[in-house]
């Protein structure tokens, strides 16, 4: 699992620091995540290349997430794109994104497939063979999703010496990768787990950004590998994360101590503090393994 921070600021784009996106690579898919203002600029200048992307994800209606939608779609539709787009967001992104296509006559020459959520409660919008993808249901000043990547249960893997010893037959092999009980060449009923064992662990990703502190999503998230949560100010400026409805970098620890994740990423910075040590120092006194997002950082889990 991989993940490339485009964006990680809020409120406006500046020279070094861009708003919210993020390129998720889980299960064979790449997903974008949010797309603030200037994302394609970030995906040319990370080398992403952009017809891998089929899948995209808006959290919020509020331009740091979405101001940069419509250019991206646009460009796909120079660069002569044929493959379907499909966009998971708030209702109203697909009046937004096709009245702007409308009024420049330039409707794309591929498929926009629109996922329009107005659900409060999580709820699954994508599967399939390899993925699932449900939303977390936040809480902002407006309509707002998280969206919660998890990978399902791959392939056990085969014991070659146990698998003879069994006297199982060749043709029986996909059965048991796929955790199926089969009969060898003697008539005997082979359990799965003697002669296999688990395969890769599933990887699982959950997005949440913008929102104020929501305890109720812990249950969604519990036990996820790798958390991204807004962090816009640090406990000095509490009141302001109340007002605006948005998290400390504090608060977030908890989220991510209480849902006992993996690893918390930190991110959506408010551009009124000069340094990010700040927000890891605060997390870390609730929750050991912090990390800071920053523009261009690439992870791997």
């Amino acid at each position: 699992m991989k993940l490339k921070i485009l964006g990680c600021y809020s409120a406006t784009p500046r020279a070094l620091n861009n708003t919210t996106s993020q390129v998720l690579e889980i299960a064979n898919h790449m997903f974008l995540i949010d797309c603030g203002e200037g994302t394609q600029v970030q995906l040319r200048k990370h080398k992403v290349k952009f017809n891998r992307i089929k899948h995209i994800f808006i959290s919020h209606l509020h331009g740091d997430h979405f101001f940069g939608l419509v250019g991206l779609i646009s460009t796909f539709r120079l660069l002569t794109r044929e493959t379907d787009l499909h966009i998971y967001g708030p209702k109203g992104i697909k009046e937004v994104v096709t009245l702007q296509m409308k009024l420049a006559d330039s409707w794309t020459n591929f498929k926009l497939i629109f996922h329009e959520l107005t659900t409060k409660t999580s709820e699954l919008i994508f599967e399939d063979e390899t993925i699932q993808v449900h939303t977390i249901p936040l809480n902002h000043r407006v309509y707002t999703n998280g969206y919660l990547f998890q990978e399902k249960e791959g392939n056990r893997k085969i014991d070659i010496n146990l698998v003879e010893e069994a006297n199982i037959d060749v043709a029986y092999y996909r059965k048991l990768a796929q955790g199926f009980d089969v009969v060898n060449e003697d008539g005997i009923l082979i359990k799965n787990e003697s002669v296999t064992k688990a395969g890769k662990k599933p990887k699982s990703y959950a997005f949440c950004s913008d929102t104020q502190y929501k305890e109720d999503i812990v249950p969604i998230i519990s036990n996820v590998d790798v958390l991204y949560h807004e962090s816009t100010f640090l406990e000095k400026h509490a009141h302001l994360a109340e007002k605006t409805k948005h998290s400390t970098a504090k608060e977030a620890a908890s989220i991510a101590k209480q849902a006992n994740v993996g690893t918390l990423l930190l991110g959506h910075y408010s551009t009124r503090y000069d340094s990010l040590k700040a927000f890891k120092e605060e997390a870390k006194q609730v929750f050991e393994n912090v990390k800071l997002s920053k523009d261009g950082k690439a992870f791997k889990f």
